[in-house]
């Protein structure tokens, strides 16, 4: 049980799918993060721009 166990921990195969799963989701969580700050400014940029057009004369 030992010698197998010994064996298991020596392996590396998976490794790198474990670190590429791992790196995917901090990616995916960082986006998610940040998404709700982007749209936040988009709809301000827009709104501000409507604004301006709006009142601006020609």
């Amino acid at each position: 049980m030992r010698n197998r166990f010994q064996k298991f921990r020596r392996t590396e195969e998976g490794a790198v799918t474990v670190d590429w799963v791992v790196l995917c989701a901090l990616v995916v969580t960082l986006l998610a993060a940040g998404y709700g700050n982007l749209r936040t400014a988009a709809l301000d940029l827009s709104g501000g721009t409507s604004s301006y057009m709006s009142t601006a004369t020609f």
